[in-house]
């Protein structure tokens, strides 16, 4: 499989730094391109528009982490803030828009009422995504599974 333009959706979390460093390595096997994108979710009463300072600020924070960890990599990575209504339309567009082969999604064990839970987005990604979609799962402790009885 060859991967020339790979998106990176990022939260802020240290899957996001696990799943930059998986991207340059299969980026540098075709000399390809890195796209990470941070997303504003902007609540209905806004303009999609809207300046957010704070909003942005953290944004540029954390794609400046990216960055450096790219960097750390040997690699360069394009970095953009978008804002959206919802994560998941925004992410297959952007994967569209830029004909990107890969989107590589970092995600950390979250436990939503007593289950394991993907959220709303990646199911929404794996379902519309117009490319391959490789979900990485950062390091994790699972948390202990109590037995009823033994």
């Amino acid at each position: 499989m060859n991967f020339t333009r790979i998106l990176v959706p990022v939260t802020g979390t240290q899957a996001d730094e696990e799943a930059i460093e998986l991207a340059c390595r299969l980026a540098r096997q075709e000399k390809g391109e890195i796209h990470a994108v941070y997303i504003i979710t902007m609540k209905r009463d806004l303009p999609l528009d809207a300046e957010i300072d704070t909003e942005i600020q953290k944004a540029e924070d954390i794609l400046a982490g990216i960055e450096k960890v790219a960097s750390g990599e040997n690699y360069r990575v394009d970095t953009e803030v978008l804002q959206a209504r919802e994560p998941g339309p925004a992410i297959i567009t952007e994967a569209a828009e830029r004909e990107v082969d890969l989107i590589l999604m970092g995600i950390a064990y979250k436990v939503r009422f007593g289950e394991f839970s993907l959220g709303e987005v990646v199911p929404y990604v794996l379902k519309n995504s117009p490319c391959r979609v490789i979900l990485y799962q950062s390091s994790y402790t699972k948390p202990s599974t109590p037995y009823l009885a033994e």
